[in-house]
């Protein structure tokens, strides 16, 4: 008498196969929504810093020897709308001051997306 082999899957090894498919599918779609979220939030720092150089810039047009001290504003920029600050201080050398500009997001004004430091100044002038 001859045994017959059957060819194909057991119903086990197919079971096992979708088990592994649905896992790789899983950590898959959990990669992607992390760059999703990632490119999120690389998109609202770009655009924080550069309305962190706006500010900077304009500040520099504005006053090329600013006085010392704190200024802050709002703007819609990108989109969205920013919260700045914009800090003032001396430096060792008195005709150059250091300018600090630090850009919040609305709903989170204690910790800053984009910070930008330039200097001006009577020496500074070209």
């Amino acid at each position: 008498m001859r045994i017959r082999r059957q060819r194909g899957f057991t119903l086990l090894e197919v079971l096992i196969a979708l088990l592994v498919l649905a896992l790789a599918l899983l950590a898959l779609s959990r990669t992607a929504a992390n760059q999703v979220d990632t490119f999120g939030a690389l998109r609202e720092r770009t655009i924080a810093g550069w309305l962190a150089a706006d500010v900077l810039a304009q500040t520099h047009l504005a006053t090329p020897f600013p006085a010392i001290g704190t200024s802050d504003g709002r703007r819609r920029f990108g989109g969205r709308d920013w919260r700045y600050d914009v800090v003032v201080q001396g430096t060792p050398v008195t005709s150059i001051r250091r300018i600090d500009v630090h850009v919040y997001a609305p709903d989170d004004p204690k910790s800053p997306i984009a910070t930008l430091t330039g200097f001006g100044g009577q020496d500074l002038l070209p």
